[in-house]
């Protein structure tokens, strides 16, 4: 019988405080020289960037690349969760988020619940871009910013709405959208209450919806299995 049970990561409560970051590698290399994706995910709203990289870039490399494409837009995360790449065990990188305040999490084959957001993040991008590639094998990065956009106005299953939604209240316009006037209404006054009071009840739901998923996650993965006791004195 399995030892050990699933145990999820705490629930995020608002956006952009806890966060996921990986990447994807292997792409043809495009005409700029870009083979690879910077994949940054908000725990709580799900929200993705997909950052143009290359695969030799360093730590501090990745590092400018997060402060000019995630940090200007959301400010600093509480904490970060990201495996074992050689770019994240260095020594800069562990410094500058010591000295920073942010906490930072490795995920681990003993503990497979703090590396499944970006998994899931990263097959559905490897679908779009498997759409893109054909025909565009020098050209596919000129795409990045339209995916981007595509995925997070998609419904995610663990928030029930898009991650647009869930940071802004609403979907951003697209071109069908301007075929005729918005209706904007339902995100300027919700059953009276102002835009502040529908947001932070958005957030609370999202929280809610977020820890039910993982609990039943939790359940589902922890059949057959038994925690494991430890007792004063055993090696951990």
């Amino acid at each position: 019988m399995p030892h050990g049970t699933y145990t999820p990561l705490h629930v995020a409560s608002s956006p952009w405080v806890d966060i996921s970051i990986d990447f994807v590698l292997g792409f043809p290399r495009t005409q700029r020289g870009m083979d690879s994706i910077f994949v940054v995910v908000d725990r709580f709203n799900k929200m993705a960037h997909f950052i143009l990289c290359h695969k030799i870039d360093d730590a501090s490399n990745i590092v400018k690349l997060f402060f000019r494409d995630v940090v200007k837009l959301h400010g600093l995360p509480k904490s970060i969760v990201f495996d074992r790449d050689t770019k994240f065990l260095s020594h800069f990188w562990r410094v500058l988020w010591s000295r920073l305040g942010t906490k930072l999490l490795f995920s681990t084959t003993c503990h497979p619940q703090t590396d499944g957001q970006t998994e899931v993040v990263n097959r559905s991008l490897s679908i779009m871009l498997r759409v893109v590639l054909k025909g565009n094998h020098k050209s596919w990065d000129e795409y990045l910013p339209h995916i981007e956009f595509a995925y997070n106005r998609v419904v995610h299953k663990t928030t029930n709405i898009s991650p647009f939604e869930a940071i802004y209240g609403f979907n951003p316009l697209t071109p069908l959208d301007l075929i005729s006037l918005p209706n904007v209404s339902h995100f300027i006054h919700k059953e009276g209450t102002s835009r502040a009071d529908f947001v932070r009840k958005l957030h609370e739901r999202i929280k809610n919806h977020i820890q039910l998923q993982n609990e039943k996650y939790a359940k589902s993965n922890n059949k057959g299995k038994r925690p494991m006791i430890f007792e004063e004195g055993d090696w951990v």
